[in-house]
């Protein structure tokens, strides 16, 4: 059944250029309505895609299985402004209050469209990391475009400092970090289990990560780490899920190395709980990260984590307490703390309690939504729209 948009329950657009299957952003996206919808809102959700990206499908498959409907519109590159017309025709239809821009294209798009529909303009800052020639023209776009934001969402504390250094103002500012669905992502399986459900022997330590396959990911140095533990004559094993244009250059150095039967990359995965829960450790490898989904959902099921100390990781893991920190574009630094892990249970088990705890406390995905209404409701009455 389609709801109608009434005065009585604002209609937010949340708008996203998509590539592939989606990422931790688009996790956060399809969780959303069911949060919003209890609290006066409704959530639409529009991607912009290639229309040979098949990838799509994966997230629309996900999105209806929590009941939200996915708009799909076409879009055949950066600077494909025919999108312009057919974004307003969607907030002329579905009478749009909000529009809630997710990277630099939707947040330049809003701006445009703000002066042919009236709606105020939100955006979450999710951070760029993915570097390419094009990377500072899309930095610069998005410096202009959030000027004209009123409110501006940042999911780490680095994201919320580049943002005031682009000019936003501190009263626009708002640090809104990542959370997790603690029902959807709740331990159900012994580890042993969990290994015996992906055929890996009980005795096996299983290292995983997960991820967008891409160079400031750090899977290449991964690799080479969980290469010299068992060159050292460890019992490991090492799967990476995920999809990405590194995917080859990884698989190459996999195979180059020999280790085809140690280290896995898996592609893509509709759902990774049950390889979280499989794992003895899982690995963040990053040289540049906002607030990671993965690494959330893994420490909500209790998994030890070992990750680099790069932007928002350090608000959510604590040296030595609920997991381990190292330095991130070194080999050296993974394997040490891999090893210093590997060697005593009791401190891996400390660390998926507290981390579990963690999560609990700080970053449940009902309490971000709740600040998320809270911003809502303060910029409608602002309007007098509310």
């Amino acid at each position: 059944m389609v709801l109608r948009a009434t005065k009585r329950m604002p209609v937010i657009l949340d708008a996203r250029v998509l590539c592939g299957s989606g990422g931790g952003p688009d996790k956060t996206i399809i969780n959303s309505p069911r949060y919003l919808e209890a609290d006066g809102y409704r959530m639409r959700c529009v991607y912009l895609r290639h229309p040979e990206d098949a990838g799509f499908d994966a997230l629309r498959q996900k999105a209806e299985d929590r009941g939200v409907d996915l708009i799909s519109l076409a879009d055949h590159g950066p600077f494909d402004w025919r999108v312009v017309p057919r974004l307003l025709d969607i907030c002329r239809r579905e009478n749009v209050q909000v529009w809630h821009g997710h990277d630099y294209k939707t947040n330049a798009l809003g701006v445009v469209l703000k002066r042919f529909w009236p709606m105020r303009l939100v955006t979450t800052v999710h951070g760029w990391v993915q570097h390419t020639r094009r990377t500072p023209l899309y930095y610069l776009i998005d410096r202009l475009s959030l000027r004209f934001y009123e409110r501006v969402f940042c999911v780490s504390d680095d994201l919320f400092s580049a943002c005031r250094k682009a000019g936003v103002p501190s009263s626009r500012c708002v640090l809104l970090e990542n959370g997790i669905d603690l029902n959807d992502f709740r331990r159900t399986h012994t580890i042993d289990a969990a290994k015996r459900a992906q055929g890996i022997p009980s005795q096996r330590f299983l290292i995983g990560a997960a991820g967008r396959l891409s160079a400031e990911k750090g899977f290449d140095l991964l690799i080479r780490a969980v290469d010299r533990l068992l060159t050292s004559g460890l019992d490991v094993e090492l799967r990476i899920a995920g999809e990405g244009n590194e995917q080859a250059a990884l698989q190459k150095l996999i195979d180059e190395l020999g280790r085809g039967e140690r280290i896995r990359l898996l592609g893509y995965c509709s759902d990774l709980r049950r390889l979280y829960e499989a794992m003895d450790i899982f690995a963040l490898s990053s040289l540049r990260e906002g607030l990671p989904n993965v690494l959330l959902e893994a420490m909500a099921l209790e998994v030890p984590v070992l990750a680099t100390r790069v932007n928002g990781v350090p608000r959510l893991v604590e040296d030595r307490r609920n997991g381990r920190l190292v330095e991130s574009g070194s080999v050296e630094t993974l394997v040490e703390g891999f090893r210093e892990m590997f060697v005593d249970p009791s401190v891996r088990t400390r660390y998926a309690q507290a981390a579990r705890q963690t999560v609990e406390d700080r970053f449940s995905f009902g309490t971000r939504m709740d600040k998320l209404r809270v911003a809502y409701d303060q910029l409608l009455r602002e309007s007098g729209r509310s």
